[in-house]
């Protein structure tokens, strides 16, 4: 009877993720096509608009995650902003101009803000007490994604609007599995700032940040440059699009493989092995290489983000308390996926016009050199404690 249970808690876990994420890859590597062709907006319009949410997700993450712990309403603030996002996304449809789709993308940016950092806590706890691999619960998120670039890349081409009913109709389903997903066990409340305080005076937790910045920022980054990267080799938007779905969907067989990777070798070990293919990869493109070798390369995508994923945030679960595990994630990604993304792909711009595209991935390879020795020192540093605790 038990088995049963944990298998349904399972399946609604990945079904939440399937349709999130699906949602995700209708809407956002098509909006900017959107309001180019339909909307006539120009590139200095679309960026501001583009950019507002990784700027949100910096402010607003860490916030979503300090209210769940303080009130213990993980399920229901995932379920409320889950539905929310999906009916923002339609104002795009409803209203017109510049400035009104500033708001739009405000108010889509922070309700979305929550939806990833309180499902992974919410996951990240299920699967540990579960016995579960976390990577082939968060698997189908990549498969949800690559599925959905492909298949909206086809049926916008027929109606250009068709991004945006999809990311609604999808994030209602979300917003309704996340009603059978399991209950975040309540823990004892907090004041809304002491678990920011906590986890300000851990040096692991902000070290591991660092890493994170230099590691995540550049690779989120990679979405908006490789498509000029892939354009200047002298490929096409047919090209660009199946090489996306390579590196997406190859993301699925490591995040597969991640639990057992991460049982024998040990969570940093995996972290600093997936950074070091990061760092390989952006070395290899500084140097020019040809069409076919990059369309082959996309699969190192999944090695490294598809390890780096699972490792990264279940470290950050193990070295953080179990009552404030929502605003440890949520700092977590709101550093990842908002800070390093907008300082990644800011400073990216300002390189790519001074200089050019291989000048891109010459800093994204410094940046990203850094953060693999932080990472080899903090795994010293974690060995040197487990070494001096044996003494003990």
């Amino acid at each position: 009877m038990m088995e049963k249970q944990v298998r349904r808690d399972i399946y609604s876990l990945q079904g939440f993720y399937l349709f999130v994420f699906f949602g995700i890859g209708s809407l956002f590597p098509l909006l900017s096509v959107y309001l180019s062709d339909i909307e006539k907006l120009n590139g200095y319009q679309i960026g501001i608009i583009l950019s507002l949410g990784p700027v949100v997700m910096i402010f607003f993450q860490p916030l979503w995650g300090m209210i769940a712990d303080m009130k213990n309403l993980h399920n229901r603030l995932l379920t409320v902003t889950t539905l929310i996002t999906g009916i923002s996304a339609l104002g795009y449809l409803f209203f017109e101009g510049f400035f009104l789709f500033i708001l739009v993308a405000i108010v889509l940016a922070i309700f979305q803000s929550a939806i990833i950092p309180l499902s992974d806590s919410i996951s990240l706890k299920y699967t540990s007490s579960a016995g579960v691999n976390y990577g082939n619960v968060r698997l189908f998120g990549s498969l949800g994604f690559g599925v959905a670039v492909f298949l909206m890349g086809k049926l916008s081409e027929w109606n250009p609007q068709v991004i945006f009913y999809a990311f609604f109709l999808t994030l209602l389903i979300a917003g309704a599995i996340s009603l059978k997903m399991p209950r975040e066990a309540a823990g004892k409340p907090n004041g809304l700032l002491s678990g920011i305080k906590d986890l300000m005076g851990m040096k692991r937790f902000l070290v591991f940040l660092a890493i994170t910045f230099m590691i995540f920022g550049p690779n989120l980054a990679n979405n908006f440059y490789f498509s000029l990267f892939v354009e200047d080799r002298g490929g096409t938007y047919t090209g660009i699009g199946i090489a996306f779905l390579i590196a997406v969907l190859s993301e699925i067989p490591f995040m597969r493989a991640a639990g057992s990777w991460i049982h024998k070798l040990g969570l940093l070990q995996v972290a600093v092995m997936a950074a070091l293919v990061s760092l390989i990869r952006w070395i290899f493109y500084f140097t020019e290489p040809g069409l076919t070798l990059i369309y082959a390369s996309a699969v190192v995508q999944g090695f490294s983000l598809g390890l780096f994923i699972p490792a990264g945030l279940q470290y950050i679960r193990e070295i953080t308390p179990k009552h404030i595990t929502a605003t440890a994630v949520t700092i977590y990604s709101a550093v990842g996926n908002g800070l390093g993304n907008w300082f990644f792909t800011f400073v990216g711009g300002i390189i790519f016009e001074e200089f050019n595209i291989y000048g891109v991935y010459l800093f994204f390879a410094v940046l990203t050199l850094v953060g693999v020795l932080l990472t080899v020192w903090l795994l010293r540093d974690h060995k040197k404690v487990q070494i001096q605790m044996c003494d003990r």
